[in-house]
This record gives structure tokens, C-alpha cells and sequence, in this order.
């Protein structure tokens, strides 16, 4: 059958249609990482963090009685230990790493074990969990949707390459650790703009305000403590107005079908469940990261691998959600 001029025009213009708005719908199914939970360094200040700064004044930080130069404090082997009454004795590879191989794990973790928006908290965790990562990170089954997140690529380029002794004494290090509130959670409709230094989102100066929109921002309390690497100064996440009561009804209901009540295996107050770890209290950037990372493919293994059900129908916003309200609980 011939088919006329016209038909052929509107025939074309409705499959046109049809393939934008079917393209449309997947680029709204697939959103791109979001920046403020993968804080990536402007590339002139993308180093590892090896090379020392010069200014060697010294420093200190409220309630300690140490003092540490900022070349020292800069020094990825060497853990600033402000408060070493405030946890058990670290070990070897947690206080010092190894050279030129291993850095201390208690620098970006902190000695308190509670960790920064970068990286994770690893206080309270189980033994046989964190050494399944530590297995998933050298495996390549657990990976980062930002290639140029450089914490993630740290744990795989250096940290891995700690022997099982050296693994052993530091997952059982914080793993006896008790975790501790260690982010306050605000909503709001406008927060400070700021930009990313330190591989974490910093308030930007002089300070102007701007709507919060689609995002989590997640901050420094005082960040001269922070960047001193003090463990006693913790975070401020502000998050949308109205997302901590949306993230408890898909954490504790499943949002009608949206994703699983998380206690079922996170267990009661989201604390954990054998070697399921404790999500309440986390850093929110953390656990958008984790959720999304799932969600992409590029975080894997075994017991990941449940997860994939309950994130497979969530959108950025879902996450958003769940990330303040597991972050407002008490860890």
C-alpha cells in the first residue's frame, strides 16, 4: 500500500515524538552523580595530599594539650592525635600505615573512627563486614560512579595493599569503637553557598545564602577543626524541608512499594544486624553515595547484591530523603 506524502510526514513526526519522550523518560531514570555527594577537588588542588605545606607555626585545637605543625599534620603516615585519651591505643597501620605503601588508616577515618562526608564512619562496624570490603575495594567489585573521587580510589590504590595481620588489627580497632553523634541535621530552604576544598564541600566567603533545591549540604561545623583534622569537631548537614518525614515513611513503610522497610535487615533503629552495618547517624553524603553507587552498578559483591531491589525504583530525591532521616538518628 503506497502511502501519501502527508501520512509519511506525520507518521515520521510521531516517531519522532515517541523517541524523544522515551529518551526523555531514561535520561530522567539515569541522573547524572550528584556533585555534593561526590566532592571532587578543582584540579589545580587535586593532589594526593603527599606534599607537605611549608608553614610549620604551630597549632592547636580546643580541649588537648598537644600541638602539631601543619607539615605534621599534613602527613598521611602520621595521624594528629589530639585526643588520644578519648579512644584505645591505636595500632601500628591505624596510627602510622606503612611506607611507602599503606597510609594510616586513622587519617581520613579519624582515631574516633567516625570519619568525614569523604570517606566513612567505621566506628561500631562488624569485623567479618569491614573485611568483606576491604576484600570488594581489591576486587574491583566495590568502585565509585566518580572515578575522580580520590578517597574511593585511595582505599583501592593504597589500602588494599595492607597484609591480612595489618587488615585484622585495624578492622578489630574500630570496630570496638562506639559511635557518637557526629552530624546535626537542619532542613531548610536556603544554606550557605560554598565549594568544594578537601574533597568535602566548605562555606564559601563572605558568606550569601542560596536555595538548598535538590541537594544535601553537608559541611563542617568549624572548619579550622576540621581541617586540623580534630576529632571532637563534627558536621552540619542541611537537607530540604520536609525530607527527614519523607525518608521515614520509605525507611520504615517501603513507600508503597517504593523500596523495603530497611529495619528488616539493618535491624532495630537501623543499628545493625550481624554483619548488615548500622545506617543511623551516618554521614547523609555517605549514604547517598552508597545508595546511588547500588543503584549504578559500580558498588557489587555478594551481600550488595540484596540491596539491588530495594534502590532499583528510587530517584535522587528518594535518596535525599532517606539519607536525612538515617542521619538524624541517633547512631
Amino acid at each position: 500500500m503506497l502511502l501519501s506524502a502527508t501520512t509519511v510526514v506525520v507518521l515520521v513526526s510521531v516517531t519522532a515524538a515517541v523517541a524523544q519522550k522515551q529518551s526523555g523518560k531514561a535520561q530522567a531514570a539515569h541522573q547524572p552523580p550528584p556533585y555534593w555527594a561526590y566532592a571532587v577537588n578543582p584540579p589545580a588542588d587535586a593532589s594526593t595530599g603527599d606534599a607537605k605545606p611549608a608553614d610549620d607555626s604551630p597549632q592547636h585545637v580546643p580541649g588537648s594539650d598537644a600541638t602539631f605543625t601543619l607539615s605534621r599534620i599534613g602527613d598521611l603516615y602520621e595521624v594528629p592525635d589530639w585526643h588520644p585519651n578519648g579512644h584505645p591505643a591505636m595500632p601500628a597501620v591505624v596510627a602510622h600505615g606503612r611506607k611507602p605503601k599503606v597510609y594510616a588508616c586513622g587519617y581520613c577515618h579519624l582515631p574516633n573512627g567516625q570519619g568525614r562526608p569523604e570517606n566513612s564512619s567505621l566506628a561500631g562496624l562488624s569485623v567479618d563486614y569491614m573485611v568483606q570490603q576491604m576484600a570488594e575495594f581489591k576486587s574491583g567489585e566495590r568502585k565509585s560512579s566518580v572515578p575522580a573521587a580520590l578517597p574511593v580510589a585511595t582505599m583501592i590504590a593504597k589500602e588494599t595493599l595492607a597484609n591480612d595481620k595489618e587488615i585484622q588489627e585495624a578492622v578489630a580497632y574500630f570496630s570496638g569503637l562506639k559511635p557518637k553523634p557526629w552530624i546535626r541535621v537542619v532542613e531548610t530552604n536556603t544554606v550557605p553557598k560554598t565549594h568544594v576544598a578537601g574533597w568535602m564541600l566548605v562555606v564559601s566567603e563572605p558568606v550569601a545564602m542560596e536555595p538548598i533545591g535538590h541537594r544535601i549540604i553537608e559541611t563542617p561545623e568549624n572548619l579550622e577543626r576540621t581541617e586540623l583534622r580534630d576529632d571532637t569537631s563534627g558536621f552540619i548537614a542541611y537537607v530540604p524541608v520536609g525530607s527527614v518525614k519523607k525518608g521515614k515513611d520509605l525507611v520504615t513503610t517501603g513507600g508503597a512499594g517504593k523500596t523495603i522497610v530497611c529495619a528488616t535487615c539493618h535491624g532495630t533503629g537501623l543499628k545493625g544486624l550481624g554483619n548488615v552495618p548500622s545506617i543511623a547517624g551516618r554521614s547523609p553524603s555517605y549514604i547517598v553515595r552508597q545508595l546511588y553507587d547500588i543503584k549504578n552498578g559500580v558498588r557489587r559483591g555478594t551481600a550488595t547484591g540484596l540491596m539491588k531491589q530495594p534502590v532499583a525504583k528510587l530517584t535522587l530525591d528518594d535518596m535525599i530523603a532517606i539519607a536525612a532521616y538515617t542521619s538524624s538518628l541517633h547512631p
